[in-house]
C-alpha cells in the first residue's frame, strides 16, 4: 500500500507494511525524541553508513555518526524537525526520500527556526529498511551560522 503524507514528523501511524515509509518515520520519531538508540535501530551499522551534514562535515560508519547525534542529544540544544515537501522513490532493496526538513533548534536561551535540505537513503537487509545516507544543507548562510553557532557552542559546556 503506497502512502502519500505531505509531512512526517515521526508522530504519524506506521502502516506495519514493511516499506521504506515506516522506517523514515521511526527515525523521525527516533530523532525528534532525542534518543540515541531508537535512532541508531534505523540505521545500517559498521563501515558503510555515511552522513554529510552542516555540523559534522562528512562522516563515515555509524561510530562517527553516532558522535554527531550524541552532541546533539546530550547537548543543551533540542532540536525538532519535520520532513515535508519530500519525493519518494525505490526498488526492492533500497529507497530514496528528497526533500525539506523544518523546525526548531532551542537552547534555554533562545529559540531559533531551522530549515534543511535533506536526503535520505535507506536499503533493505535482512527484511529491515536502514538508512544508510544522509545529506544535510543550508541555503541561508546566516540561518547556518547562526544553527552552528548554537549546536557546536554546546560543545563545550
Amino acid at each position: 500500500m503506497q502512502r502519500n503524507l505531505l509531512e512526517v514528523t515521526g508522530d504519524e501511524a506506521k502502516a506495519e507494511d514493511g516499506g521504506a515509509l515506516d522506517a523514515l518515520i521511526e527515525f523521525y520519531r527516533a530523532f525528534n525524541s532525542g534518543d540515541l538508540a531508537p535512532v541508531q535501530a534505523v540505521w545500517a551499522v559498521g563501515h558503510e553508513p555515511s552522513m554529510d551534514n552542516p555540523i559534522g562535515g562528512i562522516r563515515r560508519g555509524w561510530r562517527t555518526i553516532a558522535e554527531g547525534y550524541s552532541r546533539i542529544f546530550e547537548g543543551r540544544t533540542n532540536v525538532q524537525v519535520t520532513f515535508h515537501d519530500f519525493s519518494s522513490q525505490g526498488g526492492d532493496d533500497w529507497h530514496l526520500f528528497v526533500g525539506r526538513e523544518r523546525g526548531v533548534c532551542q537552547t534555554p536561551e533562545r529559540p531559533m527556526t531551522v530549515a534543511f535540505r535533506t536526503t535520505r537513503w535507506f536499503v533493505r537487509r535482512d527484511g529491515a529498511w536502514l538508512q544508510l545516507h544522509h545529506h544535510g544543507s543550508v541555503e541561508d548562510p546566516k540561518m547556518l551560522a547562526a544553527y552552528q553557532e548554537l549546536i557546536l557552542g554546546d560543545a563545550g559546556r
